[in-house]
C-alpha cells in the first residue's frame, strides 16, 4: 500500500500504469496530484497464440471492442474438463469498421481471455491442480485458435453468449483484464479457484456491475446458469442451432461433421464399420484399400476423414512421447535426452506469453508505456524466434522416440493423404473440372 502511495504521489505515469488504484486514490481523496502522463490510447498485449512465426506483442484499442461474450467449451470425460472451461471473447471490429454488430463477423480480430493453470512440465497433475500447485494467469488467444483447439482437436463445441454490458462496463473490463494480464500470478486450483472463479473475479472488478455483487459460482457452466438467471448472459442466441452456428454464436464440434462424412462413404461404400470412431480405429492400410473404388464426392468425404485420423494419430503420439519423457526422467534413459532438454527449454521459454511482466525487468511495472514499446518488441520477437526454433528441432526429436508401430501408421497416414489427394485430382480432371497452372 505504501509503495502504491507513493508511486501515486510521485510518478505521473502511475494513472497509465495502474489505471484502476490511480482512480480508487483519486476518488477516495478527492484529489489527485497535477503532474500526469498523457497515457497511450491502447494496451499493449502478448498473443499467446501456437503461430511462432507472428509477432507477439499487440495492440488492444479498447475504443474498439464491440461486445464481450460468454465463452463456454463443452465437457468432455478429461477429469480437468468434465465441467466444460469458460473464457471471455472479445468481439473486436476490424481498422476502419464502426462499433456495432457487423464486427461479429470479424473474427479474424477476435481475442480470448482464458485463465488456464500454466503448467510448467508436460505432467497434468490431479494433486497439484487440487493443491494449487500450478500458477493461474490470464492468456491472451486468437479466437481461430482457441475454435481449432477444442471443436477440431478435443471435438468438443463452443457457445458464445453475449453479456449485457453498458459501454463503460465493457472499456473498465478491457482495461482491468489489460492490467491482470501483466501482473497477475494467483495459484490454479481446479475445484476452487479454477477458470470460472477467476472469470468472475475478472468481471466483476472490470464492470462493478451490481449484479455481479454476491454472485458465487465455481463451475463454468454453473457461472452460465447464474448469469443468465441475473439477466446478464443472453442465452436465446442459441434457441436456433444453424442461426447460432451461422453467426458465431456457437462452434459445433467436428465429431458431428467427421460422422456426415463417414455417412457419405457408408451409402456409396459396402464398408462394414458403422460409426466413424471405428472407421478411423482400422489400420490406415486397411482404409487405403478403398480409396480407388470412391467417386468424386466420396473422395472428398475419405480426404477430410484422413485428416482427421492423422490429427488423432498425433494426438495419441504425443501422449506416447509425453509418458517416455517421464518415464526416461525417473530412469535417465540417454535416449530422449535431446528431446527432454528441448521440452524443457520450450517450457522455460514460454512462461513469458503468460506472465509477460517479466519482460520489463526491474525498470517498469503495471501496464507498459510507449516509451518501452520497441524494447518489448524486440525481446518478444527474440523469444518468439527462439520458440518456432526449439519447437522445430523438438517436431525433428520426437520423431525419432515414437514407437515402431506408431510411427509406422503415422506414415501410412500421410500416404493415405497424399493417395487420395491424387486420386481427387484425377477424378476432377476426368469430370471437367477447372485445371490451374
Amino acid at each position: 500500500m505504501a509503495v502504491n502511495m507513493e508511486y501515486f504521489l510521485l510518478d505521473p505515469a502511475y494513472a497509465c500504469r495502474r489505471p484502476a488504484l490511480y482512480t480508487y486514490y483519486k476518488e477516495r481523496f478527492g484529489w489527485a496530484p497535477a503532474a500526469r502522463d498523457k497515457c497511450p490510447t491502447y494496451y499493449p498485449y502478448l498473443n499467446a497464440g501456437s503461430d511462432f512465426g507472428r509477432e507477439p506483442l499487440g495492440k488492444l484499442d479498447p475504443e474498439r471492442v464491440y461486445a464481450v461474450d460468454y465463452l463456454l467449451a463443452e465437457a468432455n470425460q478429461n477429469w480437468a474438463s468434465r465441467w466444460g472451461h469458460s473464457m471471455l471473447r472479445l468481439v473486436i471490429c476490424k481498422p476502419g469498421r464502426p462499433r456495432g454488430p457487423d464486427c461479429r463477423l470479424d473474427l479474424d480480430q477476435h481475442l480470448v481471455l482464458s485463465y488456464r493453470a500454466f503448467v510448467g512440465d508436460v505432467q497434468l497433475s490431479s494433486w497439484d491442480g487440487l493443491m494449487g500447485a500450478y500458477p493461474s494467469r490470464l492468456f491472451v488467444l486468437p479466437l481461430a485458435q482457441v475454435i481449432d483447439e477444442y471443436t477440431k482437436t478435443e471435438l468438443r463445441s463452443l457457445a458464445s453468449v453475449p453479456i449485457k454490458l453498458s459501454r463503460p462496463e465493457i472499456e473498465g473490463l478491457v482495461q482491468h483484464a489489460a492490467e491482470m494480464h501483466w501482473s497477475y500470478d494467483g495459484n490454479y486450483y481446479f475445484l476452487s479457484n479454477n477458470c470460472a472463479v477467476e472469470n468472475l473475479k475478472l468481471l466483476r472488478a472490470g464492470t462493478h456491475n451490481p449484479k455481479l455483487v454476491g454472485l458465487d459460482s465455481i463451475l463454468p457452466n454453473g457461472l452460465l446458469e447464474v448469469l443468465k438467471g441475473r439477466g446478464l448472459a443472453d442465452t436465446s442466441v442459441l434457441d436456433d442451432p444453424r442461426e447460432a452456428l451461422r453467426l458465431g454464436y456457437r462452434f459445433d464440434s467436428y465429431r458431428d461433421r467427421y460422422q456426415a462424412m463417414f455417412e457419405v462413404l457408408k451409402k456409396h461404400l459396402p464398408i462394414k464399420q458403422n460409426t466413424v470412431e471405428e472407421w478411423m480405429a482400422l489400420p490406415a492400410s486397411e482404409r487405403s484399400q478403398w480409396f480407388a473404388k470412391a467417386d468424386l464426392r466420396t473422395s472428398a468425404a475419405i480426404l477430410l476423414l484422413e485428416q482427421a485420423s492423422l490429427r488423432r494419430q498425433l494426438l495419441l503420439a504425443q501422449d506416447e512421447v509425453k509418458q517416455s519423457y517421464l518415464g526416461a526422467r525417473e530412469v535417465k534413459d540417454g535416449k530422449v535426452s535431446n528431446a527432454t532438454k528441448t521440452l524443457q527449454e520450450i517450457l522455460a521459454s514460454s512462461g513469458f506469453l503468460s506472465r509477460p511482466a517479466e519482460l520489463l525487468g526491474s525498470g517498469g511495472y503495471g501496464l507498459p508505456q510507449a516509451g518501452e514499446w520497441q524494447r518489448l518488441e524486440a525481446e518478444s520477437s527474440q523469444r518468439q524466434k527462439q520458440l518456432k526454433r526449439l519447437t522445430g528441432d523438438l517436431d525433428k526429436e520426437v520423431r525419432a522416440l515414437l514407437e515402431p508401430e506408431r510411427a509406422k501408421e503415422i506414415a501410412a497416414n500421410e500416404a493415405n493423404l497424399k493417395q487420395v489427394s491424387e486420386h481427387l485430382r484425377a477424378l476432377h480432371k476426368a469430370a471437367g473440372g477447372l485445371q490451374l497452372p
